[in-house]
């Protein structure tokens, strides 16, 4: 289930001259957590890098607006669109029915699916072997309504990484996240490993529902990006691979 946060201030957003409602004329606000590394990660002057960063840019470029990044905690990001505080969130949110009552969500602009991180020691395989254990997710994330499925005991951490590094060194009895955190928390050295993948999801950029306008250029700048490669060659390099087509299609 979505949790949305309480915002002590909303941004004023303004029209520009294309009709896209903006939060400052000339500029593409956009809010990711920089605490999901490879995705957006915060350096030491606090400035996010990563793969949906380099997405919120090149989106940024197709709309002629200078990419304004905003750094702001996972589960409140969706309430920060909604209540115009930023352009658009471009935070690897997954499509869901309760987000999708708060914001409208772009075409997805990568796929990805829930996995199960565990000890090398563990048993654990598979989602039914976790009835009645503690399971650790990211907060607002969608992973805790999957793993409230199996058990009552689940753990809420601010980023996917602190929990993967937190089972690493004795805690909880499984993560469940996305199976592309989990595969590069495992190459940088963290001792986990991954068992069943949960299903196919879809990631794409939030936008506030009375932003039709901007929402239809981000679809198209997506649109660009991804017939003339840009995608594709990000993608690569963070992951060596191509996740921003569809793998069943």
């Amino acid at each position: 289930m979505l949790t949305v946060g309480v915002l002590s201030a909303c941004g004023s957003e303004k029209s520009s001259s294309t009709g896209m409602k903006l939060v400052e004329d000339g500029k593409f606000t956009f809010a990711s957590s920089g605490e999901y590394n490879p995705f957006s990660v915060t350096d030491g002057d606090g400035v996010m890098t990563g793969f949906d960063i380099e997405v919120a840019e090149a989106i940024a470029k197709e709309l002629g607006l200078e990419p304004d990044q905003k750094r702001f905690k996972f589960n409140s990001i969706v309430e920060g669109v909604k209540t115009g505080r930023f352009d658009a969130a471009v935070a690897s949110h997954t499509i869901t029915a309760e987000r999708a009552e708060h914001v409208n969500f772009s075409t997805p602009y990568y796929y990805s699916g829930p996995q199960i991180f565990v000890r090398p020691d563990s048993d654990v395989v598979s989602l039914d072997d976790l009835k009645g254990l503690e399971i650790a997710v990211s907060k607002g994330s969608t992973y805790a309504k999957t793993a409230q499925e199996v058990t009552d005991n689940v753990v809420q951490y601010d980023s996917d990484v602190t929990a993967l590094e937190a089972l690493a060194i004795g805690k909880h009895d499984a993560v469940i996240t996305d199976f592309l955190t989990g595969k590069e928390a495992i190459g940088n050295g963290i001792e986990i490993e991954g068992k069943d993948i949960l299903g196919l999801s879809e990631q794409a950029v939030a936008v506030a529902k009375d932003n039709e306008e901007l929402l239809k250029k981000i679809n198209e700048a997506l649109d660009k990006l991804r017939e003339d490669g840009t995608l594709k060659k990000i993608s690569e390099k963070y992951f060596k691979e191509d996740i921003t087509t569809n793998p069943e299609e």
